[in-house]
C-alpha cells in the first residue's frame, strides 16, 4: 500500500520563544495497518531475518516483517497466565541472545503475583517455527519480590561484553522509603549485570568475575553493575564506543541522563538530578556521579522520561551519533551528545506522543511507539523530494485567521481521506517551534487555535506547514506557499 505525502507551507508572523529544532526531520507512521495493545518495547533479533518484535505490556510479543506494507502480525509469545499486568507492571522487557540465531534463547523481564515479584528468565524459539515461540521452555534465571506496584524498571539487554544487564527500579511508592537504591543488599534501584552463558552452584547464571561487588563477604549483591537508580525503564548501549546510556525517571521535579559505569553510586535518594532530595544526607555528593544532562518538570521539559538509543543508521546523518530520547507525558524528543566532556541537548520535536519506547532495527533505523495509540513512528528527513509541486484542490490549507492578530490566531485545514497530519510551525531559517496537530485525522474540515500568550514570545517572522501522509494514494509530494500574515 502506497502512501501519499502532502506538504503546505504558509508565511506567518509571531513571536516564539521555543526552543526548535535544527535537524529538518519529520515523524511519519511506521507500519500503518499494524496496531499493538500498550507497546513497551521494540526489539530486533539480530538474526539477518529483518523482523521486528514488539512487546504488549498485558503480556504478548508480536512479531513481523520490517517492511512497511505489512499488514499481519504474528503472536510470538503469548504468557498473560504468568503477568501481572496493571499500572507499571506487566511484560516489560525482550533481549535476544547475542547468538540467537544458533541457539534461539531470548529473555523477558515481566511482573508477576503471589507474592509480587519481577522475574527474569529464558524462553526459547520453538524448533519447527522461527515465528512461535516455546511457552513451555522457561527458565527462571532471578526474581525480585517488590514491595509497590509501581518503578519495576524492566530493561533487558545484552552488553557489547556478551552479558546480560537488567534494570530494576527502587521498589516503589514515592520517594524510595525503604532506601533500597542505597542499600547494596537489595536488588532494587540497580543495574545488574550476570554472565547467562555459564552458571555458579545453585543459580542460573554466574557472576562476571570483574562485577565491583564480586567475591564480598558482607552479603552485598554481586550481581549488582550499578546504583543508586530510581526507575531506569530504558537504557542501551552506543555500539561505537560502548558506553551505556541510561534514562532514570525523576520524582518531583528532574529527569535525568546518565552514563552508566561499572562501580558507580548515581544518587538516588540522596539526589534527584544534581539537586537535592533527601536533606538529613546534607546532600553530600562524594563518591556520586551525577547526570550528563537533566530537564525539570515545566513546560519545556516534560514528566517521565524514555530512554532511546544512539544513532548509528544510515538514513538521518543528521542524527549521526547523537542519543535520541523522548518524554512519555510531554511528548518532547530530543538529541543529545557529548564533546569534549560536555553535553548538548537539542530539541527534535513538541509531539503529541505518549512516547514509551524507542527500537532500532537490524539497520539501525530507529522506531518509537505511541502507548495510548498503540501505533509504531519512524523519522523521516524532511529534505527528501518527490513528485510533484502543485497542490490538489481536495486538500487545503487556509490563511490563518484573525490576520494581523494578536497573542491567538486559528489555522485551519481539510483533508478528503483519513491521513496522518502533522501542523507545525517553524521560523525563518526552518527551525520547528511547534507542533499543533500530530496524529490520524478522519477526512474533514479542521481547525487548530495557536495561542502565543504566556510563552515569552518575542516578533519574528515564521510559517506554518501542513504535512499529510496519505494511508492510500500516490507517492507524490505537494506543495504550495499561502499569503503572509503579521501580528499587531
Amino acid at each position: 500500500m502506497k502512501k501519499c505525502l502532502l506538504t503546505v507551507i504558509a508565511w506567518v508572523l509571531f513571536v516564539s520563544g521555543c526552543k526548535p529544532s535544527r535537524a529538518q526531520l519529520q515523524i511519519i507512521p511506521a507500519f500503518s495497518n499494524l496496531v499493538f495493545e500498550q507497546p513497551v518495547d521494540i526489539q530486533n533479533a539480530g538474526d539477518g531475518s529483518n523482523r521486528l518484535f514488539v512487546i504488549s505490556q498485558p503480556g504478548i510479543i508480536y512479531v513481523f516483517q520490517n517492511n512497511d506494507n505489512t499488514s499481519t502480525k504474528k503472536v510470538f509469545l503469548d504468557i498473560r497466565d504468568k503477568v501481572l499486568f496493571g499500572g507499571e507492571q506487566g511484560l516489560l522487557g525482550l533481549a535476544f541472545h547475542p547468538d540467537y540465531k544458533t541457539n534461539g534463547y531470548f529473555y523477558l523481564n515481566y511482573t508477576t503475583s503471589n507474592p509480587r515479584r519481577s522475574v527474569v528468565s529464558r524462553f526459547k524459539v520453538s524448533n519447527n517455527d522461527p515465528n512461535t515461540a516455546d511457552r513451555n521452555s522457561e527458565l527462571v534465571l532471578l526474581t525480585v519480590e517488590q514491595p509497590y506496584s509501581n518503578h519495576n524498571g524492566g530493561q533487558t539487554s545484552f552488553g557489547p561484553d556478551g552479558y546480560l544487564y537488567i534494570s530494576f527500579g527502587d521498589g516503589g511508592s514515592a520517594g524510595d522509603p525503604q532506601n533500597n537504591s542505597q542499600n547494596l543488599r537489595s536488588l532494587l534501584g540497580k543495574i545488574l549485570r550476570i554472565n547467562v552463558n555459564i552458571t555458579s552452584p545453585g543459580l542460573n547464571y554466574s557472576i562476571p568475575d570483574d562485577n565491583p561487588l564480586k567475591g564480598n563477604t558482607n552479603g552485598l549483591k554481586e550481581e549488582i553493575y550499578a546504583w543508586g537508580l530510581r526507575n531506569v525503564w530504558r537504557f542501551s548501549f552506543n555500539p561505537a564506543d560502548s558506553k551505556l546510556w541510561a534514562a532514570d525517571v525523576g520524582q518531583n521535579a528532574w529527569e535525568e541522563i546518565n552514563i552508566i559505569e561499572k562501580g558507580r553510586n548515581y544518587g538516588w535518594r540522596i539526589m534527584e538530578g544534581n539537586h537535592c532530595f533527601n536533606p538529613s544526607t546534607d546532600c553530600n555528593t562524594a563518591n556520586l556521579t551525577l547526570p550528563i544532562w537533566e530537564y525539570g518538570h515545566n513546560n519545556q521539559g516534560g514528566y517521565s522520561v524514555t530512554g532511546g538509543y544512539v544513532y548509528h543508521g544510515s538514513l538521518l546523518p543528521e542524527l549521526k551519533g547523537k542519543y535520541i530520547y523522548g518524554d512519555f507525558v510531554s511528548g518532547r524528543i530530543w538529541s543529545l551528545y557529548l564533546r569534549n566532556n560536555r553535553a548538548y541537548n537539542e530539541l527534535l520535536f513538541s509531539s503529541n506522543h505518549n512516547i514509551s519506547t524507542f527500537g532500532v532495527d537490524e539497520q539501525g533505523e530507529l522506531y518509537f511507539a505511541n502507548y495510548n495509540t498503540g501505533r509504531l513512528y519512524k523519522f523521516r528527513s524532511a529534505a527528501t523530494k518527490v513528485g510533484s509541486s502543485w497542490l490538489p484542490e481536495a486538500y487545503r490549507l487556509y490563511q490563518n485567521y484573525p490576520n494581523p492578530f494578536n497573542s491567538s490566531t486559528k489555522i485551519s485545514f481539510e483533508i478528503p481521506e483519513e491521513s496522518f497530519v502533522e501542523l507545525k510551525i517553524f521560523d525563518v531559517i526552518g527551525k520547528e517551534i511547534s507542533n499543533l496537530v500530530n496524529g490520524v485525522k478522519p477526512a474533514g474540515f479542521f481547525s487548530v487555535d495557536f495561542n502565543t500568550s504566556g510563552n515569552e514570545i518575542t516578533s519574528g517572522i515564521y510559517f506554518y506547514t501542513l504535512i499529510v501522509t496519505g494511508l492510500t494514494g500516490m507517492g507524490i509530494k505537494f506543495m504550495q506557499t499561502n499569503k503572509s500574515i503579521f501580528l499587531k
